[in-house]
């Protein structure tokens, strides 16, 4: 059962800035994640963030932050790599769960975490599958099958790029949730980003709604088809990133 007391005025405020008024029921599917985040967090470590007010906003409004970039109604397909708690593919499929949902990560404790809220939610066309984005992206049932992957993982953008654009296919892009300026990595960047057959679009540089909390959408396009020695075996591309 729900707890009544939440006061949801400023996640709904802060919706409406980026345009989106979700149904009651969507917004009693966040304040329940929220609920089993909270709980689930006591016997394994999925968030350092646990205050109500700062999970609504770092977590699920900087997760639906992505409409600043792209229109998340045109995705039908979309895979989230190394989504840890959720963040930001399960969030979003709960405000558009229209798209069909991936949401990859290599560790199973999390996986069972995202299956129970999944069922607790009732949510449809979304699986949780435990495995390494190097080992999936060479699988035909997953590579280039997406037309937008996202990622909040912390790694340097080359890296990111080679785990994540494998598994976009061509004009989809590739979407890096960035909570920093990265002027300098952005430009180490292009070359790899080139080589995996992307094009860096846009970057997206705004506040989190009502706050100084800076974020960076970077945007990838997929232009052609990446070689399929891309990613490396594990480890290699966060060891040595591409140049």
């Amino acid at each position: 059962m729900l707890n009544n007391t939440y006061d949801v005025t400023a996640f709904k405020n802060n919706l409406k800035e980026f345009g989106l008024a979700l149904t009651e029921n969507q917004v009693e599917q966040y304040l329940r994640y929220y609920e089993l985040l909270v709980e689930w967090n006591e016997k394994m470590n999925l968030t350092a963030i646990t205050e109500y007010g700062d999970v609504m906003k770092k977590h699920f409004i900087d997760s639906l932050s992505i409409v600043k970039a792209i229109d998340p109604k045109s995705i039908s397909y979309m895979i989230d790599v190394g989504t840890g708690a959720g963040f930001p593919g399960l969030a979003l499929k709960i405000a558009f769960p229209e798209i069909k949902v991936t949401l990859l990560d290599s560790l199973n404790k999390r996986i069972t975490f995202l299956n129970a809220v999944i069922d607790e939610l009732k949510l449809k066309d979304v699986e949780a599958v435990h495995g390494r984005a190097e080992d999936f992206a060479g699988k035909t049932d997953y590579r280039e099958k997406y037309d937008l992957c996202v990622s909040r993982a912390v790694a340097n953008l080359s890296t990111l790029s080679e785990y994540c654009l494998p598994f976009v296919n061509n004009n989809g892009c590739f979407i890096s949730y960035k909570s920093e300026k990265i002027e300098e990595e952005l430009k180490q960047a292009e070359n790899a980003i080139s080589i995996l057959g992307g094009k860096i679009e846009k970057q997206v540089e705004f506040n989190l709604p009502s706050s100084d909390i800076y974020r960076n959408l970077v945007v990838i396009r997929k232009m052609k088809v990446t070689p399929k020695k891309y990613p490396r075996k594990a480890g290699l591309p966060s060891k040595e990133p591409l140049k």
